[in-house]
């Protein structure tokens, strides 16, 4: 297999955490779908990280997509529960990390590269609205638990999801003190980058 990304990218960084939870072996190549020369709509008309190419040539786009297929390729390291209510929840827990970053992104994006006479303010605060709350209830959901499902005491998918985008905030927007309004997404955070696939995946300009 064959996975299109950029190391900075959260949503191809949550891949990667998985292909190594489940150690699967795989092709990394490094793709920037801003820059003028980019040929990643070869593999994915929507011009977005990360894709995954398969052996025969045939390719998945999204990263819940292409996690959720990577779960199924091995049983090491179950991610998703099979069925019902418990993998419902791990997939709630999902799209709010992605909901975060699909909003702190568009922050990004908007100040960077718009001229800043045409930026707006009210967008800008619309989008950090959805940020703050999706932290607020992150923490909420939380609790006092280990990890994000914490009835179970077990690492799923919705650990992944969620240290990916609390990964890129600190990478990306430092000013956010999510550490001290939440405590405990903290210690999640603190646990979660312990472990081999997170310490090999953290985002780099280098």
């Amino acid at each position: 297999m064959k996975l299109i990304g950029s190391v900075t990218s959260p949503y191809v960084r949550k891949v990667r955490v998985v292909m190594a939870e489940k150690k699967l072996d795989f092709e990394f190549v490094q793709e920037n779908v801003w820059a003028p020369e980019t040929i990643i709509q070869q593999t994915n008309p929507l011009g977005k990280v990360p894709c995954l190419v398969m052996e025969d040539g045939s390719t998945l786009y999204d990263s819940r997509v292409i996690a959720e297929y990577i779960d199924t390729l091995t049983p090491v390291c179950k991610l998703l529960p099979p069925n019902g209510r418990d993998r419902a929840e791990v997939k709630t827990w999902e799209a709010l990390a992605d909901g975060v970053l699909d909003a702190a992104i568009l922050v990004r994006l908007e100040k960077t590269l718009r001229p800043s006479e045409q930026q707006s303010p009210e967008w800008i605060a619309r989008q950090w609205s959805k940020v703050h709350a999706g932290l607020r209830v992150m923490s909420e959901d939380l609790g006092d638990g280990p990890f994000c499902m914490g009835k179970g005491h077990q690492y799923t998918l919705a650990d992944v999801a969620v240290g990916c985008a609390l990964g890129w905030l600190a990478f990306r927007f430092p000013e956010i003190d999510w550490r001290g309004d939440y405590p405990n997404l903290a210690r999640l955070f603190d646990k979660l980058s312990e472990r081999a696939s997170f310490r090999d995946t953290v985002p780099s300009l280098a």
